[in-house]
């Protein structure tokens, strides 16, 4: 079984810092994509960043140049440093992985619980 374990997030002022992180619990063959999406009340889920296997990064336009992604698909882990939060930053920031889990089973998305970023003064 993959679990997504996350840890970081809280409460900050604007402008603070808020650093998340997230390893894999549990045995996965192939990671194809790692990274972080958040929930913002009344909203969808939208991504904030990913990195895949091939090294190529992804982020949101509203994060691009205060959030900055981190991690290795060998080392399983996917670190999000949050620079300059703003109040629209405030979500429900959830780890997202694309990958096998056996070498003859089929892709899956796996998804950790979530962690509360708020932004507030």
């Amino acid at each position: 079984q993959v679990q997504l374990v996350e840890s970081g997030g809280g409460l900050v002022q604007p402008g603070g810092s808020l650093r998340l992180s997230c390893r894999v619990s549990g045995s996965i063959f192939k990671i194809d994509e790692m990274g972080w999406y958040r929930r913002a009340p009344g909203k969808q889920r939208e991504l904030v960043a990913t990195f895949t296997s091939g090294d190529r990064i992804n982020y949101a336009d509203s994060v691009k140049g205060r959030f900055a992604i981190s991690g290795d698909t060998g080392k399983e882990t996917a670190d999000l440093q949050m620079n300059s939060l703003k109040f629209e930053d405030t979500a429900v920031y959830y780890c997202f992985l694309h990958g096998k889990r056996l070498p003859w089973g089929s892709e899956d998305d796996y998804w950790g619980q979530g962690t509360q970023v708020t932004v507030s003064s």
